[in-house]
């Protein structure tokens, strides 16, 4: 076997060199790379592989949270003509449709859907700014190699559950901030009082550890869909889910109707959805096919433990997207097509937040659905981020002996800090990445991987247009993948122990097949409770007969020495 040949004595010189000066200047020695046993060049290398293997949320967080409709309402819907054949600006009056509150859902009305599209713009900017805060507070004041970003699963909570389908949930999406803000700044203080991870641990162990799975199985179911993944689920009148995955084509609209004395009658004001009823030709679709590719490529990157895997995957799925008069192209030749289409020839563009920075409301906060909201956000970041700090710890060797870690309260307050920070521009909770384990392997030790990561996301502020033009099909498949990193909890659950099995089954099951990270954890909280009420009663009825039984003995004590007359003091 022939023996590679040395690098140059000058490349060798030149990174001894530059990382000889850096360890000793200032930046050396605040970040402590001699002391943590890591070099100049290593810390670049490990921020470089961190942000290759997150840097999918900047198109994948936008394109969950502009599914709640942002800030958009019925006043951007445009006035429609009934008769599709005749011009807008030469349709009759009594022709004209004027918009309602059906006009937000399928089919959307094209106002409404630009409307959606500018926000999804504006959220890929906050979640840039928002990762690039995060990362760097991190990296600054805690000294550690872990990167933040909007978090995977508390924006689908946002999304799907708490705002709903284009508004269609139980708050708005300002009011939705408001829960975050709120959240952030008592998660800010808990952390600020050490009382953060005393609080994760009054979560049962069996809820606290499958929500994790549960979670990654509803990001998954999410792209299995065709709204923000590949489209293989699709809609069953008979079994409400189906194989789908038909071309465009083959999609038909559902209307609700009534049956009265055998007449079928449309509901009034009864919403006709979007297309979603396959009439034939299932998994016939090319962007099922292409989306298929996608995940081929990131799954044999993730076996092959290649840095960068989620990247290769939406990046290869994105451009072939982009060819137009293609099969699977996202600028079809429509009006939103070459709207879209117009935007991304730009390539390079600063866009300024216009609608979701600020966005915060503080209306209907009475209601109980607010208040579910806030303390399930701050549930999920308890648990999330407390466990990833905890874990990425761990892993990279900084752990004591009592189970800290340096510094772990300013770890603590920055992504709190960063909840806060997010909320501010219109985006979901931050929290540390997993992922940030890809730079840990790398030799990442000190806070410059996270500034690292920081600087590649603030380049990545200057190409809206390019992350605005990924398709939902490129983003399906890591958000199936993620899933899977997710479920890989489950190895902790006791299955032997029914009363520990049960409730985590309960949420697992739930978060996805009823839409809401809220309810799964309402589920196994619930069952965890109704199981071990049994045998908490038990216990404090043994308790109290132990009770009465120590009274019953030292009362006998009592009266067998004090005998009539005798007034001398008892030891009992």
């Amino acid at each position: 076997m022939a023996l590679q040949p040395p690098l140059p004595s000058s490349e060798l010189s030149f990174t001894s060199r530059l990382n000889s000066v850096v360890a000793k200047s200032r930046l050396g020695k605040r970040f402590k790379l001699v002391e943590r046993g890591t070099t100049f060049t290593t810390e670049l290398r490990a921020g470089t592989a961190t942000f290759l293997t997150m840097a999918y949320i900047l198109a994948v967080n936008a394109t969950i949270i502009a599914d709640s409709g942002g800030t958009c309402s019925v006043s951007d819907c445009t006035l429609l003509c009934s008769d599709p054949k005749i011009p807008l600006t030469q349709c009759p009056t009594n022709l004209l449709i004027q918009p309602d509150s059906s006009c937000k859902y399928p089919p959307v009305n094209p106002g409404y859907a630009a409307c959606v599209e500018r926000t999804r713009h504006d959220l890929i900017v906050a979640t840039v700014i928002s990762s690039l805060v995060g990362s760097a507070i991190m990296g600054v004041f805690a000294n550690l190699p872990l990167a933040l970003a909007p978090g995977m699963g508390a924006n689908a909570y946002f999304a799907y559950s708490v705002v709903g389908f284009h508004g269609s949930g139980s708050i708005p999406y300002r009011t939705a901030l408001t829960a975050i803000f709120l959240e952030g700044l008592i998660f800010l203080l808990i952390s600020a009082v050490g009382f953060r991870a005393k609080l994760a641990k009054l979560v049962p162990k069996p809820v606290r550890v499958s929500s994790s799975a549960g979670i990654g199985l509803f990001l998954a179911f999410i792209g299995l869909q065709s709204n923000e993944g590949i489209g293989l689920i699709g809609f069953s009148p008979s079994t409400l889910i189906t194989l789908g995955a038909c071309p465009r084509d083959k999609l038909t609209a559902l209307a609700p109707v009534t049956t009265i004395n055998g007449t079928v009658s449309l509901i009034p004001g009864g919403a006709v959805s979007d297309k979603i009823l396959c009439s034939g030709a299932r998994m016939e679709s090319p962007t099922l096919w292409l989306g298929l590719v996608g995940f081929m490529i990131i799954a044999y990157c993730l076996m092959k433990n290649i840095k960068g895997a989620m990247i290769y995957g939406i990046v290869f799925v994105t451009v072939i997207s982009w060819f137009r008069n293609t099969p699977v192209t996202v600028f079809p030749n429509t009006e939103l097509g070459d709207a879209g289409y117009k935007y991304f020839k730009k390539v390079v563009d600063v866009h300024v937040i216009k609608s979701t920075a600020g966005a915060l409301s503080f209306d209907h906060m009475r209601k109980g659905a607010f208040w579910e909201a806030l303390f399930t956000f701050l549930y999920v970041d308890i648990l999330d981020t407390t466990g990833t700090l905890y874990s990425m710890a761990r892993f990279a060797g900084f752990l004591d002996m009592n189970g800290d870690f340096e510094g772990q309260y300013f770890a603590f307050m920055s992504d709190a800090s960063s909840i806060v920070v997010g909320s501010l521009l219109g985006t979901s909770p931050v929290t540390a990445f997993i992922e940030s384990s890809t730079g840990i392997r790398e030799g990442g030790r000190t806070g410059l991987t996270a500034l690292t990561v920081a600087g590649y996301f603030f380049l990545a502020f200057f190409f809206t247009p390019l992350l605005a033009s990924i398709p939902p099909w490129a983003v399906g498949p890591p958000l199936i993948l993620v899933g899977v990193m997710m479920v890989r909890c489950v190895v902790e659950i006791d299955w032997e122990k029914m009363k520990e099995a049960i409730p985590a089954f309960v949420t697992i099951l739930l978060m996805p097949l009823t839409y809401s990270i809220a309810y799964g954890l309402i589920g196994g909280i619930g069952t965890y409770l109704v199981l071990h009420a049994s045998e908490w009663g038990e216990e404090l009825v043994r308790k109290f007969m132990r009770k009465e039984k120590n009274l019953k003995e030292v009362s006998s004590i009592v009266h067998d020495h004090h005998q009539p007359g005798d007034h001398k003091p008892i030891e009992v």
